[in-house]
């Protein structure tokens, strides 16, 4: 190089000289001042000497690669001083060419210092992923060293536990003592933390007083409980701050990888839960995530969403059954029963269903449908000249809202048409027993608009005379579980008389569910009650099967009595 580009080149940057080989030929004196070394140590060696181990064999491999073939390199390398110290220098490697052979017969090396650059560059990548109060990692770290924590168990098969910690009582200390105390505590307990597990254990800062613990290799649930009690214990130890002695304890909620076989922000979720079980337990205590229970509810929340797609794709029809006078074989109303005509599944019964979506508001929204259509279906059967009542199951959730009655009516007066007495509503006796002076109150502003109640389910629950009393419904339906065993079990038999009494005292209409034989009709017959639905009479159909099914019935022979008997009975 020209004596005065060298100058030049000496006096804004650090310069170097090498062979084909690598050996330095020529440094300035900002390179012997950058790395510690003087001339003379420099000269003949190989830059080997100033390696810091920082970078992989490859990364040098490419660097030669790229000059030997004549191009210029340009990167960041991390070198080693003399005292040990490390420096970063931005280089500019550049191959020179012999002017008679066309060949590379040197290399120049023009390098700057950016060591404090790369320092104020990893203090602000360091804030960036750090709690500046704690040291600790912060959320946004805390999701790449718990994504690393994750493949790694997945790839060796160890388990893993998430935990999520809240201190109890930290709101009494800032409210008590100041922020300032606040701050000291948080940083007392990032300490007691990192001091109590392992080096390969990671220790974060959320937000607040909430930390997360990732306990790796954890082999088993004795060890896991063992190391959630000792940092329990490490924590409610009392806090000695500012001549202060302080108190605090922790709730904790884990759950352990891979049994919970989750990603890493769903982990945390679960954790959180189980902390928030944990604090409803008691405080002081950590709770395991109960991954089964969880499945359930997904489950039951899938099933929801699925039953309302169901609902507004019109996938949801009702099927009637009849109830039919024995003696007289007079078709006297249906029951309408919710069917889903599932597209993969076929015909799924409600108890398949519902059962589910009983505690939703979505049940609500099913019930106010059914009542809609079945109020449609009466509108078709009086046009054909049919006077069939139909009667309608309501759940608890659906009557027990304070504006049933009123959006009752709104229904009514939609299908004003309708004679409403021609409806019948049903409620299981142990509804009407929850809030008695609720039920009873409905129950009459119902039955001003027209509607007949039903009172299901009777036998099943406390069968209070009081209740009857109160209830006024017009019938009184018999559950099939009694009805089912009359032939044989006498307590059955016993009750299924007592409610046909009760019913006829208080002046009721009595209807048997679930009549499965002739034989069952006829004792059912011989005890007082005319009035039964079930299988043996008909199973649940479309209302386009309704007309010539109720054509077609003929009541059994053994259910209908001789004249002269008929009439010493009338």
């Amino acid at each position: 190089m020209d004596e005065k580009y060298r100058r030049a080149v000496d006096a804004a940057a650090i310069f170097s000289e090498t062979d084909l080989t690598g050996r330095i030929t020529y440094v300035n004196d900002q390179f012997c001042a950058l790395s510690g070394y003087s001339r003379d140590e420099l000269l003949g060696q190989n830059h080997r000497v100033l390696n810091s181990g920082f970078h992989p064999a490859e990364f040098f491999l490419g660097m030669w690669r790229t000059i030997a073939l004549g191009n210029v390199w340009k990167g960041e390398i991390c070198n080693r001083a003399k005292d040990g110290s490390l420096f970063w220098v931005e280089s500019t490697l550049v191959p020179v060419l012999d002017d008679v052979t066309g060949r590379i017969h040197r290399y120049l090396a023009i390098r700057f210092d950016i060591s404090e650059k790369r320092q104020l560059l990893h203090s602000l990548q360091w804030r960036v992923g750090h709690d500046v109060l704690t040291g600790l990692p912060n959320r946004a770290f805390l999701s790449d060293l718990l994504d690393q924590a994750l493949a790694f168990s997945r790839q060796e098969n160890i388990p893993l536990a998430v935990c999520m910690l809240d201190l109890d009582g930290f709101k009494a200390v800032n409210d008590g003592y100041g922020h300032a105390s606040g701050d000291l505590l948080l940083v007392e307990v990032a300490r007691r933390l990192r001091d109590i597990v392992r080096g390969e254990d990671v220790v974060a800062r959320l937000a607040g007083d909430e930390f997360v613990l990732v306990l790796r290799y954890v082999r088993d649930l004795p060890e896991l409980r063992a190391a959630l009690n000792r940092v329990l214990g490490a924590l409610s130890a009392p806090y000695a701050l500012q001549d202060k002695v302080l108190t605090v304890c922790a709730s904790i909620g884990v759950t352990l990888f891979p049994h919970d076989n989750e990603d890493a922000e769903t982990l945390l979720r679960h954790a959180d839960q189980a902390m928030y079980v944990a604090k409803q337990s008691g405080r002081n205590r950590f709770h395991l995530f109960d991954v089964g229970r969880d499945q359930e509810v997904k489950a039951t929340h899938q099933t929801v969403e699925r039953v309302r797609q169901a609902l507004l794709a019109g996938e949801l029809h009702l099927y009637y059954q009849p109830k039919v006078h024995m003696r007289s074989g007079e078709v006297v109303g249906f029951e309408a029963l919710l069917r889903w005509e599932h597209p993969q599944n076929g015909t799924v019964r409600a108890r398949e269903f519902l059962p589910l979506v009983q505690e939703t508001d979505l049940i609500i929204d099913i019930g106010e449908w059914v009542i809609d259509q079945v109020l449609l279906q009466l509108d078709r059967w009086q046009a054909a000249g049919k006077q069939w009542p139909i009667s309608v199951n309501i759940a608890a959730r659906h009557f027990q809202r304070a504006d049933f009655v009123e959006r009752l009516g709104q229904l009514l007066a939609r299908h004003a048409q309708v004679a409403p007495q021609r409806l019948d509503l049903e409620i299981v006796e142990s509804v009407a027993i929850e809030n008695i002076q609720h039920v009873s109150a409905c129950l009459q502003a119902c039955q001003a608009l027209g509607v007949r109640f039903s009172l299901g389910d009777f036998g099943t629950g406390y069968s209070s005379l009081s209740y009857l009393k109160r209830l006024r419904t017009q019938t009184i339906k018999i559950d099939r579980s009694f009805i089912r065993d009359i032939l044989h079990d006498h307590d059955d038999l016993a009750l299924t008389t007592a409610v046909i009494g009760l019913a006829r005292a208080f002046g009721r209409q009595v209807i048997a569910e679930g009549l499965e034989s002739i034989e069952h009709g006829e004792l059912l017959l011989q005890l007082g009650c005319d009035v039964a639905q079930g299988y043996f009479i008909a199973h649940p159909m479309s209302a386009a099967d309704v007309p010539g099914w109720v054509e077609r019935f003929v009541v059994p022979p053994q259910w209908q009595l001789p004249r002269s008997t008929g009439k010493t009975d009338g």
